[in-house]
């Protein structure tokens, strides 16, 4: 057996933990079936060389009999403050073999227990006026501190933030890879600090660090509310801890001895774009030797109250680049790209020659006006624009610095010479989530739709979930997330995201204890209830505020860890208790703003919507309870769902099924949130299914409802209206988007129509993820793969593809923290075969539809039978590749549908 891919988990108290301590992980792999690890032992070592001795000054777990290979707790002597520790593991498999020792990985700790900064925060001060909330876009600062290193360097950190946003510079070298840092918290409350290893830029004598400082969500413009939501204007903060050859430190810290200058970056704004005056670049500032004695010394921050936290999630960075597939130019005289996919970041602008004085203007878009010009009138306030004066000389580089922007398409305008595909280059930018997931079907519309839900994922998972990249909004929505949160992990490791997230879900809470619309709130809920137009008073909203207890459930669900839980589950209580004294009868007053958000062509009775979450949120608050061991409260939460339970079918359920409203999404949420019990769930799922058909195989759900629909159709027998759902191409449904060539999922069903064009652009984004949430069936049902409740983290699961809407095969794979897992299925008249590979350390319950044909059962020592019966055949199976042949009913193996493609012949999955 292999160790391989070590993972530390670490951050400094991340959601109010009272003992923070790393999560070690590790993958196992293994070339024998149902290989099992039996125990582990982990050392740890304050430096390398002892742990290739075998040495662990900090901690030897010695042999723990456990299978677990994934969040082991550092059990070792107290962690200090930036630290490096060094960690390997060896394991035991299940015939009490031993492994080798692993490779070795390392952590580093920043400033633990409260210790406090040396640095002071320093920005530049506004000249001509005391009031700083008058330049809504101000210049970006240039700072830099020269200094001499004292000695041959051993080991350099770089301990950073910003009340905004900055970029750092090393000897002339930027540092790090992070864009936006230290990313969108509530300011007031708390700001992430980031750490770079900078060993290699450093040498004994002269040098420079230099710092960008971009006003970002702190003083810049957020969402509908103006400039200056937290402050005025931006500070950084910084410590650069030197370690020399001789055992002796060296510390830089940011204070009043720096240097400050009003640079060419005239403003960088998220929402308004920037603008650059190459002529004013101060040449060689950011290596030594440069003359900044007409600098002006920085602002120093009396004080900042809010809490100093080592970040949590992967950081905002440029995680691919994309070409365009066309130019052309422009009967203006501007030149036109299309980058063939709506995505998120920011346009590179490469250039062989320019003119003094020349003035490049980048304008951004989604899509094009009947007249080919770039369609703007959506973004409402904001500017999806870089606006460049240039200096005579060339070639040159371009790309704004604390901006971002939702476009497919680019006008360039003001080049003086013909441009290439190659003079535009698209950045894509979003927090460092890595792809997980993977799922292809015989459908290349399907296929399409998967690509266009991961591209909405990308382009909105930036620093928190967004509602939209492009107009001038981009809030971290609750309701748009939880519902999302279980198709979001499938496809990318969103697990420090959700957790950080969570953080800003809980500081965002009312002080009645009910969880936020929007986290980080950034002035919603003052907006709101001030506006005249909206007229949302509501104290609370179902299903946004039941983000606080969905998503971190989701998260322990599919990650395996309890950490979330054990963070979150106070609030969660809250928040159910909150609910519970504020619903007469146990049923929810039904004045939420929002209910089933942009449903089509249905209206979801809000107090039946809002009750049935009430539901779910306090059956998960149990579940919870009871991963905690908190039997009481288990039982406590378990008796008030069912009292819920029993209300909601006593005022809104008939006794032939129907539920008031009428409406799929009032369906489809009682069913799967477990509201009905026998006869009555029948009946109820008939009528779900007789809806869909009475609309003619179209969806009508909104939001709230979307994520639920397909789901609750296939689970209660309804396999064939769920798969006519999501193959129908008229509207509304998925498909027409794919159809009219969506590259990203829409907002709004009707963002777009044949008959009615654009809708009204007060609110239409073309890149959303909300309505995307079908992912999570597609992955769960189509392919087959969904965790066991009971085993969260896939360290048990279920592999139970139901083939169906004329698909003639599937495969894809997922990356858990145990290992990947593949699945393919694939179908040739009514014969069935399917392939599944299942990672070292883990188990499947795998279900074979139909009958299998005796030769070709995987029966035996590895695939163990446990169930048979008319809808198929289930093995409990260990880790390693399985091939199951079983023959299908003849109601079961369509004729592939119309516009579809067979699968290629012989081909393996994971191919």
């Amino acid at each position: 057996m292999r160790i391989f891919g070590l993972r530390t988990e670490y951050a400094e108290n991340p959601l109010g933990l009272d003992t923070p301590a790393p999560r070690l992980s590790w993958l196992l792999e293994s070339g024998r079936h149902n290989d099992v690890q039996s125990a582990y032992q982990v050392l740890v070592a304050s430096r390398p060389g002892l742990l290739r001795e075998g040495t662990a000054d900090l901690w030897d777990s010695g042999r723990v009999d456990t299978d677990q290979s994934a969040h082991v707790i550092y059990g070792g002597r107290p962690l200090e403050s930036k630290q490096h520790y060094y960690w390997k593991v060896r394991v035991w498999d299940g015939e009490g073999e031993a492994s080798g020792w692993s490779s070795s990985a390392y952590w580093s700790t920043g400033f633990l227990n409260g210790e406090p900064w040396q640095a002071g925060w320093i920005g530049r001060r506004l000249p001509g006026t005391e009031d700083a909330s008058a330049h809504t876009l101000p210049p970006v600062p240039y700072l830099r501190k020269a200094f001499r290193v004292q000695g041959p360097v051993r080991r350099a950190m770089v301990y950073a933030t910003a009340l905004g946003a900055y970029e750092l510079h090393l000897n002339g070298e930027r540092v790090g890879s992070d864009y936006l840092a230290p990313g969108w918290t509530d300011y007031h409350t708390r700001v992430q600090y980031q750490t770079y290893d900078v060993t290699g830029h450093l040498s004994e004598g002269e040098a420079v660090i230099g710092a960008l400082l971009g006003t970002g969500w702190y003083a810049g413009h957020v969402g509908m509310f103006g400039a200056h939501r937290y402050g005025n204007t931006p500070y950084l903060l910084l410590e650069l801890h030197i370690e020399l050859a001789d055992g002796s430190r060296q510390i830089v810290a940011s204070d009043g001895t720096w240097k400050v200058f009003a640079g060419p970056i005239l403003y960088s704004d998220l929402l308004k774009g920037e603008a650059y005056d190459a002529r004013l670049e101060p040449e060689g500032w950011k290596r030594p030797g440069y003359d900044d004695g007409g600098w002006d010394t920085p602002a120093v921050l009396e004080r900042y109250t809010g809490i100093l936290t080592a970040q949590v999630d992967p950081p905002v960075r440029v995680m691919g680049e994309l070409l365009p597939v066309s130019m052309k130019k422009t009967e203006r005289g501007t030149y036109l790209y299309d980058m063939g996919q709506n995505m998120v970041g920011w346009v590179r602008l490469q250039l062989e020659e320019t003119r003094e004085g020349q003035e490049v203007i980048v304008g951004c878009a989604e899509m094009l006006n009947e007249d080919g010009s770039l369609y703007t009138t959506n973004l409402r306030e904001a500017v999806q624009e870089e606006r460049y004066l240039l200096r005579e000389g060339g070639p040159c580089v371009l790309e704004p610095h604390f901006t971002f922007h939702g476009f497919r398409y680019v006008e360039v305008t003001g080049l003086t010479a013909a441009p290439t595909l190659h003079t535009v280059v698209g950045r894509v930018v979003h927090s460092g989530v890595t792809d997980t997931g993977s799922l292809e079907t015989s459908d290349p519309r399907l296929n399409k739709l998967l690509s266009n839900i991961r591209w909405g994922q990308r382009g909105n998972f930036l620093s928190v979930p967004t509602d939209c990249p492009q107009r001038d909004e981009r809030l971290g929505w609750t309701g748009d997330a939880q519902i999302f949160a279980r198709t979001a992990s499938y496809q990318m490791d969103v697990a420090r995201f959700f957790h950080k997230y969570m953080l800003d879900v809980i500081d965002a809470r009312l002080p009645s204890g009910a969880f936020p619309d929007v986290a980080p709130d950034a002035g919603w809920e003052a907006f709101k209830h001030a506006s005249e137009v909206l007229n949302w008073h509501a104290p609370d909203n179902g299903g946004w505020g039941d983000a606080g207890v969905i998503i971190p459930w989701t998260v322990y669900q599919m990650y395996g860890d309890q950490r979330i839980l054990e963070a979150c589950y106070p609030a969660m209580k809250t928040w159910v208790d909150y609910l519970e004294r504020h619903s007469p009868g146990l049923i929810r007053p039904g004045y939420s703003n929002y209910g089933d958000w942009l449903s089509i062509g249905a209206d979801t009775p809000k107090d039946v919507l809002d009750t049935a979450y009430f539901a779910y949120s306090t059956a998960l608050t149990a579940k919870t309870a009871g991963v905690l061991g908190l039997e009481d409260e288990q039982t406590q939460y378990y008796g008030l769902f069912q009292r819920i339970c029993k209300a909601f079918r006593a005022a809104f359920v008939s006794e032939d099924g129907r539920i008031k409203g009428e409406t799929q999404t009032v369906y489809a949420v009682a069913l799967q949130m477990n509201l009905l019990e026998g006869e009555l769930r029948r009946k109820a799922a008939d009528h779900l299914a007789a809806n869909v058909q009475a609309h003619g195989s179209r969806l009508t759900t909104g939001f709230l409802g979307v994520g639920y629909l397909l789901p609750a159709l296939s689970e209660s027998g309804h396999e064939d209206t769920a798969y006519a759902l999501l193959t129908q191409e008229a509207f509304p449904s998925w498909l027409y988007s794919v159809k009219h060539g969506a590259t990203t999922i829409w907002e709004r069903w009707d963002a777009w129509t044949e008959t009615g064009g654009f809708q009204n652009p007060g609110m239409n984004s073309f890149n959303h993820y909300s309505l995307g949430s079908v992912g999570e069936w597609m992955y769960a049902t189509l392919l087959g793969l969904r965790p066991s409740e009971s085993h969260p983290g896939f360290k048990q699961f279920e592999i139970r593809p139901r083939p169906g809407g004329g698909l003639t095969s599937a495969k894809g794979e997922f990356k858990s923290v145990y290992g990947t897992i593949r699945i393919g299925w694939k179908l040739e008249r009514s014969l069935f075969t399917l392939q599944v590979e299942i990672p070292a350390n883990t188990a499947a319950d795998v279900y074979v539809p139909g009958f299998v044909l005796p030769d070709e059962s995987a029966e035996g020592d590895f695939a163990r039978l446990i169930a048979s019966g008319a809808e198929g055949t289930v093995y409990r199976a260990g880790s390693g590749s399985y091939t199951f042949v079983s023959r299908l009913r003849a109601a079961d193996c369509e004729i592939p549908a119309e516009g579809t493609a067979a699968d290629p012949a012989g081909e393996e999955i994971g191919a």
